[in-house]
Parts: structure tokens; C-alpha cells; sequence
């Protein structure tokens, strides 16, 4: 949270100003838009910086044949599992259920069993859930959009 210092303190004072049902809109919309942003970056592969994710594993020539590839995460996007939740003080985007764990594993990397019976693997780091440089950007329109709704309503 470093990155956000200089942010907070400059915003925190008119931020606390608002009302809280006007903050708990401002962390829905927060909350929405970065959801919204993981979801297409997680379909295009890609992690916070920009870099494609690790490849899969190749699986052995006896493997089963003809199977399709599909992309990775395709069900973890979905609003069904990455869920978008907002509080007077916080915007919060986080995979919900059973998939929290397999989310757990792949953003840092962990070792895992992928079935009940196998052998446990060592999986690559794939960041499902991140900021850069145009989130935080976003963040700030948001809140400076807000800011500007609440001193017109006052006026």
C-alpha cells in the first residue's frame, strides 16, 4: 500500500468529508470498474505489468489425444467467482468460494494437488489480480468525479 501514501494523504481529508452513503457509492464504482479490468486483463493472459502468463505445462505424448486447449481461467473471471464488494471504507475485489484456493495457488506460485490422488505440483506464478499504472489512474478519476458530484449536491 506505499504506492497509495501520497495519494491518501492528499485526498483523505476531502474523502472523509463525504457522506457515507456518497462513499459506499464511490467504493461500489471503484470496486466495479477495477472487476471489470482484472476480468479483460485475465482474458488476455496477461499480468499487472503487462507481461503473458507462464504457459502451461506440456502434458506427456500419452496424454489424452484431441482434447481442446481452452484459455486459462476462463470460469475464474466470471462474476460468479470474482466478486466486486464495497463498505464505507473499502472497495474489494477477491475470488469468492472453493476457487479462492486454486486463485491462492496460481497468483503466488504455490504447490498444489491438482486431484485427490496425484502427486503435488509446483505451479508458476500467474498474478490473477493486480494494479498498474492505469488502475490507479482510474481509481483517482472515480474518486475526483465524486468529489466533484458532492460539491455540486452542496451548492
Amino acid at each position: 500500500m506505499n504506492d497509495f501514501k501520497p495519494f491518501d494523504d492528499k485526498l483523505a481529508g476531502l474523502i472523509a468529508a463525504l457522506s457515507p452513503a456518497a462513499r459506499r457509492r464511490m467504493a461500489a464504482d471503484i470496486a466495479k470498474t477495477l472487476r471489470a479490468r482484472q476480468q479483460r486483463r485475465i482474458k488476455t493472459q496477461k499480468a499487472p505489468d503487462g507481461t503473458p502468463y507462464a504457459a502451461r505445462k506440456r502434458q506427456p505424448v500419452k496424454a489424452k489425444k484431441g482434447r481442446i486447449k481452452r484459455e486459462m481461467f476462463a470460469k475464474l473471471r466470471t462474476s460468479r467467482f470474482m466478486k466486486a464488494t464495497a463498505g464505507n471504507d473499502a472497495a474489494v475485489v477477491e475470488f469468492t468460494g472453493k476457487v479462492q484456493r486454486m486463485a491462492k495457488v496460481h497468483q503466488y506460485g504455490l504447490k498444489d494437488k491438482p486431484g485427490r490422488n496425484s502427486a503435488p505440483v509446483q505451479y508458476d506464478a500467474r498474478t490473477l489480480i493486480g494494479f498498474d499504472h492505469e488502475s490507479k489512474n482510474m481509481i483517482h478519476d472515480i474518486i475526483m468525479v465524486s468529489l466533484a458530484e458532492a460539491a455540486r449536491s452542496i451548492d
